[in-house]
């Protein structure tokens, strides 16, 4: 049910958050995609309101996971790349809404548990055990031969293989029981699909509906890799041995993966409709793909819309209006608190994130004037990926700055040049707007507590007004406050509370 709590605000008494994997915002029919099949995610947005710029915290599985279900950075939260757990301490939306009496609840792809790319199979604190369910549990249901199998394509393609061996079924089929049995019941429900995510397992007619479609034609594809930074260049030659054959396979694969969920996403949007109807959804993806846009694909080291951008999009029936779009920039790092105080309760203090809800309820409404996004590494287990990447970027709805640690910096426009070819980071006319964001990044660098920051990011080359390096940098320490969950830090100097948490060291 929907209440009224406050001054004219709205709770929402139960709320179902979706997402899939690797989804870029133009694999979804309602942003434009005409050649995507999306029916059931073009019918949410009828029904809700589309984000039209919405962007990950890091465009990497684990980290964009971290920010957005603890509503902190990666670079705060401990996990920074795959393979890195969350750290002691940080709490998890499941858990700080389980402590204030509201069930949560998650069925699918979790990747934050440290182990590898399936998971430990185990239930973290916070999340009701009897409705875990994980890709290990997936795994663990399958004989060592349809493991196997469910790792290849081409098993997709077999006579008589059906929706009923893949994960995201299986997740949906729990999804719609969970529904049913909470009917009328609170709670907080993540449905979280590995798809369309290689290897991109479908039934037909999804396996195949792809294979003859051809891919719209997106200029950035032809971008000189001399164009980008020494990190760009490098993963691009590492593609370049990929023929067009197998990039066209690939894609239709893809595609057709893409259409699957969505339809397995329709399943569970019925049940809502059906045991849930006041429910606010919230549905997502973690991040995009290149898809030889730049001449590179995959996710990585990359501010790129093609892989950093994703869609977002809200239902919420009697509260958020319906057909609506949301030109503002907004970030995956304001969920948790929104989701907070969708249900009545007090965003935590140490949250990094706004709640943009009332961007929900009118989408005129910008909730940010600047966006961030971060990457650090691909993933602690694996040699390859580029390898230590560090990488911060600003974004203010037209002008994207990053700063490419180790390499060099880039600054678009894009407005003008939507696919990000033409870098105006030495552009004197651009120098205003490539300081203020330059500016606004190293701020919120310190105000997070960013443990990387340092004056190296201050530094740049086209940064002529840049002070002289020191090694005490600002000369603040910045303590944490966490105190929903812990005691108050102690300072070093008296030991006695800390009663500022920035200041002079």
């Amino acid at each position: 049910m929907i209440v009224f709590w406050g001054m004219n605000m709205l709770k929402a008494a139960r709320v179902v958050l979706i997402m899939t994997d690797t989804q870029r915002t133009d694999m979804v029919g309602c942003y434009g995609a005409a050649e995507m099949e999306t029916p059931s995610l073009d019918r949410l947005t009828k029904e809700g309101v589309r984000f039209d710029r919405a962007y990950t915290c890091q465009p990497v599985c684990g980290p964009a996971r971290a920010a957005l279900f603890t509503g902190t950075w990666p670079h705060t939260n401990g996990s920074w790349a795959n393979g890195l757990p969350l750290g002691e301490g940080v709490k998890t939306i499941g858990q700080r809404l389980r402590d204030n009496g509201i069930p949560a609840a998650y069925i699918g792809k979790w990747h934050l548990d440290g182990g590898d790319y399936f998971g430990l199979g185990r239930c973290p604190d916070g999340w009701d055990p009897r409705c875990w369910y994980d890709m290990r549990n997936y795994l663990e249901e399958l004989s060592p031969l349809d493991r196997a199998r469910s790792r290849r394509f081409e098993t997709c393609l077999e006579p008589g293989f059906s929706a009923d061996f893949t994960f995201a079924h299986r997740c949906s089929n729990r999804a719609i029981s969970f529904l049913e049995s909470r009917a009328r019941e609170n709670f907080f429900l993540v449905v979280s699909y590995d798809e369309p995510h290689h290897p991109w397992l479908c039934p037909a007619p999804y396996n195949t509906m792809y294979r003859d479609r051809k891919s719209p034609a997106r200029p950035n594809v032809l971008d000189p890799p001399e164009n980008k930074p020494e990190h760009i260049r490098v993963w691009a030659e590492s593609e370049a041995s990929e023929t067009e054959e197998q990039i066209k396979r690939m894609e239709a694969a893809f595609f057709g993966c893409n259409s699957f969920v969505d339809s397995e996403i329709g399943r569970v949007l019925g049940a809502v409709d059906r045991f849930a109807p006041d429910a606010l959804i919230v549905y997502t993806s973690d991040h995009g793909d290149a898809l030889g846009s730049h001449r590179i694909s995959n996710k990585g080291p990359a501010m790129y819309d093609e892989i950093a951008r994703v869609p977002l999009i809200v239902r919420w029936p009697g509260a958020a209006p319906s057909g609506a779009v949301c030109p503002h920039p907004v970030s995956h790092i304001d969920v948790v608190p929104t989701v907070m105080e969708a249900v009545g309760l007090t965003p935590a203090k140490s949250l990094e994130g706004r709640s943009m809800l009332r961007t929900f309820l009118d989408p005129s409404q910008r909730p940010n004037d600047v966006i961030f996004l971060e990457y650090g590494r691909y993933e602690v287990d694996h040699d390859g990926f580029g390898g230590f990447q560090p990488v911060r970027a600003a974004f203010d709805g037209r002008h994207k700055l990053a700063v490419n640690l180790l390499t060099t910096d880039e600054l678009y426009d894009l407005r003008t040049d939507p696919g990000e070819m033409t870098n105006l980071i030495d552009s004197p006319p651009h120098g205003p707007i490539r300081n203020s964001l330059h500016d606004r990044l190293l701020a919120w660098m310190n105000d997070t507590r960013d443990p990387f920051r340092g004056y190296y990011w201050r530094r740049r080359p086209w940064r002529k007004d840049a002070p002289a390096a020191t090694w005490d940098y600002t000369g603040m320490t910045r303590q944490k406050e966490n105190e929903e969950y812990e005691p108050r830090q102690l300072d070093y100097a008296t030991g006695l509370e800390m009663d500022r948490a920035v200041r002079p060291k």
